[in-house]
């Protein structure tokens, strides 16, 4: 029983966690040109994560990527920086690692 309760409040914090970083990408914009199964004005979530399977740099090149904005990759429209006053620090590592999960 004990097993089961402790389980139960790790499944609940995930999906809190998990919302969470939902709220944060929607509240810093991400999603007004993103989502995760089309292409909007940025690239799908999905097509994100196809493109950088396996690449063990990724989560910290897509952050830098984030914060810094930048072009070319996906297109001509230039995605603009997202400072820490956007999106927090830990907001962005739990977006990046989301957004790589896509499928």
């Amino acid at each position: 029983m004990k097993r089961i309760l402790i389980l139960s409040a790790l499944a609940l914090a995930a999906g809190s966690s998990m919302a969470t970083v939902d709220e944060a990408m929607t509240k810093a914009g991400c999603m007004a040109c993103h989502a995760k199964d089309k292409k909007v004005v940025g690239p799908a979530f999905k097509d994100i994560a196809a493109k950088y399977k396996g690449d063990k740099e990724a989560p910290t090149r897509l952050a830098e990527k984030v914060r810094k904005g930048g072009s070319g990759v996906w297109g001509p429209i230039p995605m603009p920086p997202n400072p820490a006053e956007k999106i927090s620090d830990a907001d962005l590592k739990g977006a990046v690692e989301l957004i790589l999960k896509t499928q």
